[in-house]
This record gives structure tokens, sequence and C-alpha cells, in this order.
């Protein structure tokens, strides 16, 4: 059981600067240990962590030593336990996490507990942001338009939210309409250093969204977990970690005159894809730290998912101080993150000597070697120079089917598509843009990339130059903010004329709500085959991602954005070809619109101002009109009503009893899907619209629902028939049991029918057959969704067996109850020969505590094959939640005892 913590002698006073006194602290210094002088920043917030909560229970001395010892031990994969300061939700992982908790008061009240001792122990943060579809467009009424759409599609999940905010204590509801999710919590919620109850500690959080990692810029240590992960965390469980390595990135020079941060972060995401970062801290330090913004650092941060690391760590220094007091924290605040940091030997302060630092590895950039670029046309980290981008595009016709391949036979390459817009005769041709969004909170928290957007509109208006009607132009601000500073420097109307009005405050285009395109240009694209492209300022560009009719889609700063979308197409030259013709007949090229970053610089000056923040920020806990006017129940257990088709009772705790399952093995299981390599979790998880002949359209018709009204998966999550039906629905799937067919579909092994893969699921579940999974490497790599393992847990799916797994989706499996198994170094389905055909039996002991983390299990098929794999349980209380049948069971059976 518990002890007090054997690290009291170490608790000291922080004395304020006029006297008096901030509070009291464990100073990692009195512990007069040399090895932590050498730690990485990012270690530091982690081994404070364990000597505040250490307890000899959940966090043991021991664990602290092997933090200390890090240099030595993280090489090793050892285990630590980590306790994160709060825990950050956005409403399409927040809807789940509630209903979670509210079926976990239920469970508890049925096993005999008080359910009331389920709430959440850590202050947790639910931004509501995911739900702005961009049905208006290119209006001056288009927020209050989509605002009206968002709030009668979402009445009934926004009224379940705000009924989570009254039910359970220690969690703050950011109401819709407010901004992204990372956003607001760089500008606002953001502690840096936490003062509770007198005692002083590093801010420190896990998200249900993978780019929590932007907070890493802020200096507050920050990453995306699963929902099963957060809702653990959220109940004051430790989270059980590998140690990670540290890369060591230098920064040096200045960027040049007119790169963005947004080039800068696509050429750091393509080097540390290239160095192998993932599981991996990545920590950022030299010279040219003082040439980046912290809107900067955070745009770097926010991409850690894309180029594989745990997080891309920023430590505080006086660049984090001065933005503290740009974004409204009030000086006394400030000045005890400074005092904290500083007493603690966790502040930078470059104008002193540097103490040398030990990194498992090292890179190095020269900011004055980045070139302008783009990222695409299916994934963040194929970077392509800018002034290259004409021959990849036409590379990418040519190439087959693939991450950079199109397959357009020669002579189709310059087919014309000819239609009528509106009585307006109109064409499209391959790499033609339909879509041209700012978007995304990678860079709409960064004013100089907004900014200059609006200078590239303010000089491309002055020259006469419009953007074609029919591409879909948008402007999703990440905070109001944005909006003051727009309207402040007097640029907004310069994109209005554009079309970049601004379409709501949350995430749109970069999570697939683009909304719908025109019907006549839709109708161009289906009928001719036609490569149509999307340029967005986001994060992520998967295949099906951003709209199903854009096959090409590319990442590219704000101003591109704008620059694409007057061009009208990815396949030109800016330095040879002209964006457009202006108003006197002269070719207007891309350089004459072009801001200088000085031109930009003195922009920022002048606009973004403190007041700003405040003003906003005040404004979001009060609320909206329509976010005030929800009526919502008062009782602590939830009144589920069984006919609604948002908010639904999972079956997670049916039948639990106070006694853990044990492991289970898996007996002549079918196939129920063979994949290739990086089927990311947009492929797995329901995400975008949801197709009018899917399974979860289906059963939305049965129950009344006009196909107008289906919304989104996102919108959905909370009812997991939905999302069971909704997982493996991508259009883009390719699944080797169809024989090359895209789509989601699979084979029925035992009759050879081809059938939705939720309806061969079903049918397995119904003969008693269990299903396993096959797959090459990164299965489940993008953004952490917790559906993306308990879609397939629902689908009666038992293992996964794969080359490599990205970290959070393999934890998620776990915390599920299904289990990880990765073929053998330089193995896969296909050097054994394996087809999907086969049954696969995997036995496994009865009891856990024969299993060891990272052992060899052997994989018998009915073909007469077997072949070694090694289980991805990769450390002891994984296999505890095995053992209980899943990580929420494991925390109900040992809040019950505990408290008992």
């Amino acid at each position: 059981m518990a002890t007090e913590n054997p690290f009291k002698s170490i608790l000291k006073t922080l004395q304020r600067p006029d006297g008096g006194e901030f509070g009291k602290y464990y100073s990692l210094p009195a512990l007069n240990d040399p090895r932590i002088d050498k730690l990485p920043y990012s270690i530091k917030i982690l081994l404070e962590s364990a000597i505040r909560n250490c307890d000899e229970f959940q966090v043991k001395s021991k664990d602290v030593e092997k933090i200390i010892d890090w240099e030595t031990t993280s090489p090793k994969q050892v285990e630590i336990p980590f306790k994160p300061a709060r825990v950050l939700l956005q409403d399409f992982t927040g809807v789940p996490a509630v209903v979670d908790l509210a079926c976990m008061r239920d469970a508890m009240n049925k096993l005999g507990g008080d359910s009331n001792k389920i709430n959440p122990l850590v202050p947790v943060d639910l931004v509501i942001d995911h739900s702005v579809q961009v049905d208006v467009a290119r209006s001056e009424n288009a927020v209050q338009a989509n605002m009206e759409f968002e709030f009668r599609r979402n009445k009934e999940r926004f009224a379940f939210l705000k009924w989570g905010s009254n039910a359970f204590h220690n969690m703050l509801v950011v109401p819709p309409g407010s901004g992204i999710v990372h956003q607001v919590n760089l500008e606002y919620l953001g502690r840096v250093v936490f003062n509770t109850n007198g005692m002083l500690y590093p801010d420190s959080v896990v998200g249900t969204d993978s780019h929590t990692t932007m907070i890493d810029g802020l200096g507050v240590a920050g990453w995306g977990v699963g929902g099963i992960e957060a809702e653990a965390a959220m109940l004051g469980q430790p989270m059980s970690m590998v140690l990670p390595g540290v890369v060591g990135f230098k920064l040096s020079g200045k960027l040049r005159d007119g790169v963005t941060a947004t080039d800068l972060v696509l050429t750091v995401t393509q080097m540390l894809r290239k160095h192998g970062v993932v599981g991996m801290f990545v920590e950022f330090y030299g010279e040219g730290m003082s040439e980046l913004s912290l809107a900067d650092r955070a745009t770097i941060a926010n991409m850690s998912p894309e180029y594989g690391a745990t997080m891309g760590f920023f430590p505080v220094d006086h660049v984090t101080l001065q933005y503290l007091k740009l974004t409204g924290r009030s000086d006394d605040t400030v000045s005890m993150i400074e005092s904290y940091l500083r007493a603690n030997k966790m502040f930078v302060d470059y104008s002193e000597p540097q103490s040398e630092r030990v990194y498992s590895s090292y890179l190095e950039l020269n900011l004055e070697e980045v070139v302008p670029c783009v990222s695409g046309p299916k994934r963040p980290h194929d970077r392509v120079p800018l002034n290259e981008m004409k021959a990849d595009w036409h590379a990418c016709l040519d190439n087959r089917v693939g991450f950079k391949g199109f397959a357009i036979p020669k002579e189709y390459q310059s087919k014309v598509a000819e239609f009528n817009f509106h009585g307006t005769p109109a064409q499209l041709r391959h790499g033609d843009v339909v879509i041209a969004a700012i978007t995304s909170c990678t860079n709409t928290s960064n004013p100089s990339v907004m900014l200059g957007a609006a200078l590239v509109a303010k000089k491309a208006c002055e020259l006469g130059l419009e953007v074609k009607p029919w591409i879909k132009t948008s402007l999703a601000p990440g905070s109001g903010v944005v909006t003051k500073y727009l309207q402040n420097s007097g640029l907004q109307k310069y994109l209005n004329h554009l079309g970049f009005h601004i379409v709501g405050y949350g995430c749109t285009t970069c999570i697939g709500n683009s909304g719908d395109i025109d019907d006549a240009v839709a109708a161009a694209i289906t009928e001719n085959d036609i490569v149509a492209a999307a340029v967005l300022s986001g994060n992520r560009n998967f295949e099906g991602r951003v709209h199903p009719l854009t096959r090409a889609n590319y990442l590219a700063s704000p101003p591109l954005v704008v620059a694409y979308a007057l061009a009208g197409s990815v396949n030109i030259d800016f330095e040879t070809e002209p964006v457009g013709v202006g108003k006197d007949g002269k070719k207007i090229f891309l350089r004459d619109i072009w801001p200088s970053s000085e031109e930009v610089a003195h922009v920022v000056q002048k606009s973004v101002l403190p007041d700003m923040f405040k003003a906003t920020y005040e404004a979001i806990t009060k609320g909206n009109p329509m976010w005030n006017q929800l009526s919502v129940p008062s009782g602590t257990l939830y009144a589920w009503d069984p006919k609604s088709t948002y908010i639904h009772e999972p079956p997670y705790f049916k039948d639990m009893t106070m006694s853990p399952p044990g492991p289970h093995g898996v007996k002549g299981a079918y196939c129920l899907l063979n994949f290739g390599d990086s089927i990311t979790t947009d492929h797995i998880s329901p995400a975008g619209s949801i197709h009018k002949d899917s399974p979860a359209a289906k059963y939305l018709m049965e129950r009344g629902v006009d196909r107008r009204d289906f919304n989104s998966y996102g919108s959905r999550r909370g009812n997991d028939e939905i999302m069971a039906r909704g997982t493996f629905a991508n259009i883009r799937l390719v699944n080797k049991l169809l024989n090359g067919e895209v789509g989601p579909k699979t084979i029925h092994i035992p009759t050879g029918e081809k059938l939705s893969v939720f309806d061969a699921a079903m049918r397995y579940k119904n003969e008693g057959h269990d299903t396993v999974i096959l797959a090459g490497a990164e299965y489940g790599s993008g953004s952490s969704r917790d559906w993306a393992a308990k879609g397939p847990m629902l689908l009666g799916v038992k293992a996964v067996i794969a080359k490599s797994f990205e970290r959070i989706h393999r934890s998620n499996l776990v915390g599920m109850g299904i289990i990880p198994l990765c073929f053998k170094p330089g193995e896969d389905a296909e050097t054994h020969g394996l087809t999907g055909h086969e049954r696969y039996t995997i036995d496994l002991p009865s009891s856990v505590s024969e299993i060891r983390p990272g052992q060899d299990v052997r994989v018998v098929t009915d073909s007469g094959k077997s072949f070694t794999c090694v289980i991805r349980f990769d450390t002891e209380v994984e296999l505890a939640y095995f053992d209980h049948g899943g990580i929420l069971q494991y925390v109900i059976r040992n809040l019950i005892n505990v408290r008992q």
C-alpha cells in the first residue's frame, strides 16, 4: 500500500522576488546528483513527476532512480510510471470518454461500489472543436450559418457534454465556437507551472488527439494517448510508459526572407522521419532558437505525430515568457513560472553558458537551408520543394498507384473535363484545385503565416487577381484572436474578396469536415476520373481524409494556400509560370504578391495585441447564447435513452464480475482483413461523412434518420452501434483478400461471399468464430483514435499480427483486450506465404503470471504453416489490463478494492 513520500526532505519553499512565498516544491538540485544536470529538460519533467508522486505503491523509488540514470537506462526499454498534471479532451473523444465515465458509474453501482467516486482526479479540459462542418463557405454569414447547422445537428451531443460538466467534478468544458483545442490549450489553458493548494509543479498533459504535442512549443510536456488511456489518467492511474530516448535537434542560423514556419516544419518532419524517432522525444536547442517565435515552435511541435515522435519539445526560455505575457497571462503568474523553473534548473537562459546535455542521438539544421515547400499528395512527410512541384506532379501522374502515384496513362494526362457551373462554361484538368482551406491548429495559431496569407490576398486583390468560383475556399481560425488581429490589420476584407471568409472556429477541412463540393464539380470529377486537388494548411493529407473526391491533397503554408487557389492548379511552376493575369492584362507571378519577412513582422507587431487574447478568453468562460440555452438533467447517473442515435450505452461492462477473466488465446480464427503497410487510424476508425450505402447509414435509416441528418461519424462517437458499423468503412481501404479491389469490403472465408466488413464480422461472431487481422508496417499510424481499437473489439477481433505498430494505437489495442503481435524482423505475411484464407491459433498460458512483456509466441495455421511472433504487451501494467479484459475494467475493480 501507499506510504508517505520518501523524498519529503527535498521539499523546499519558493520565495517571491519581492518577499513572501509562492509555495512549496520538490527541488531537483537538492538531490545533489550530477547526473540530473546532464538530463534533457523533457526528462526532468518526468523525473519531477515521479518524485512528487512517489508513494512506493503506484510510483516507487526505483522508478525515480531509473529516470535519474536515464543515460544508462533509456537504451534498455525500461518501464516507468507517469502521472500527468492534467488531461485534455476534444468533443469527438470527449463524448466517448464521458460515455465511458457514465457507464463506469453504472457498473460501479451494480457491483456495490459508490458510483460518485467515479470522478476525474486530475483537471480535465474538454474543448468542443471538432463539429464545424463547412456547409456554408464564401459567404459573409458563414460563421453564423455553420454554427446554426452545428447546433441543430449536435444538440443532443452538446447537451450530453454539458450534463457531464455538471455531473463530474474537476472538468472544464469549453463551449463550441471557441476555437481548436490545441490553439486554445496554447493560448489559454496551458499553465506551464501549476500551483495547486500551495504545491508548485510543471504542467504536463496527455490529450486524446495526437496533436496535443503542440503544447510542447510552450515548454509543457504533452502528447497524445488513446481515449482509454486518458480516462485511466483522469481516474488517477499512472500511465505506464517506456522511458524514451531523446533526440537532440540543434537549430542554427535564421530563416531566409519569405520562408515560412510551415516550410520549416515540413522540412523538420522529413528529416526526423528519415532519422527514425518513433517512440522518442525530440528536444530542440541551439542558437537558432532565439530566431524562432513561440508560434513557430508550436507549429513544429504540433506535427510531432507526422514525424513519429512522442514529443517535439522546446524548453522554457525568455521567448516563452514573452508569449505568456502577450497571451494575457498575469505578471504574477509569469513571475511564478520563471522563479520555479529557474530554482529547479528547468529554465534555459541563452545569455548564460549552457551546460552540456546528453542526448540519445543528434541532428542539426541550419535554418538558412530551408526552402519553400509543400507535402503530398498523400502523406505529410513526402515533402516537395516548391521549385520541383510541377515535375513532381507529372511524376505522380505517371507513377503506379501508391503514395506518390496515380497511374494516369499518358494519353489521358491532358484530359479536359467540360462542365457547366451555374450557367457558366467551365473546365477541370488533373491537378486542378477544388478545395483551398486555411485551416488547422498547426498554422492558424501562428500570426506570421496567417497575416502573411492576408498580405498575399491584399497584393492579389490590388493587382486584380481572382479565385475561380468553383474552388471551395475557407478560413477556419483556431481561436477568436485570429479574427481580431485580421480585422485590426485591415486585411480580412482582402481574404473575403478571394472567398476566404471565416467559416467557423474549430477543426474543419484537416479532419474531413470539408462539407460538400458543388454538385457540378463533383460530377465533372467522377464522370471523367479527374485527379482533383485540395491544398490546405493542415497536418494530415492521408488518402480519403480531406474529401472523397480529392485524390491529391497537399499541405502548404496559409500564404501558399491562397497562391494555389489563385493559380487554380497544383500543376504549376511558380518560378516560370504566372499565378494569373492582372486587371491590366499583365502576367502576375508569385514573387509579385509574396510579402517579405519584414513586411509580415511589421504587421504582426502592429496587429497582435495582449488585449485581444484577454477579451477572447474572458468571453469563452461565458459561453454563447445557443450553448447557454441548452437544457440538461441534473442527476449524477445518466438516464440512457435507448432511442438515441447519438448517445448509447456500450456493452463494455456487460456481465462484469469482481473477478478478472484472465488472459485469452485465439483458436481457429479467420482473417477478417489482410493489409499491407501504412494502414492508418483513418482507414480503421470511423471518420468523416457517413456514406449513404454503408452499414451505419442502414442503421440510421432503420431508425428514421433522414440522410441529410446523418452528420459525421465523429459527431456520433457516443453511439457504439454506429461506430462499430463504421469501423473499416473507409472507401480507400485496400484489403488483399479482395485481390486489388478498393473499398470497405472483405471476403467471408467459409462461403467466399463479398460482404461489408461489419456484416462479415457479425456473421463470424454469430457463427462463434474468432477473427484476426494481418497487417504490414506502421499499422495504426495517424491520429490517436480510441475507436480504432474499440471498433475492432466490438467486431470480434482478438488479435492483430503486424510488422510494426504505431505507439498509441498499439497501447489502445491492449487497452481494449486485443492482442498485438509483431512478426520477427525481416518477416511478414508474404514471407510466410500467408494469404489470409488460413485459420489461426495463438495459444497463451491461462495465467497472466506466465506471460512476459515482449516474449515469443507461436502462431499455428490450419494449412500446416506456423511462425513465431513477439507479443507486444510492453509492460507489466499492460499485462494486468489484458488479465482484466481491458483498462477500464481494471480501473473499476481497483477503485472498488482500494476504496471499500
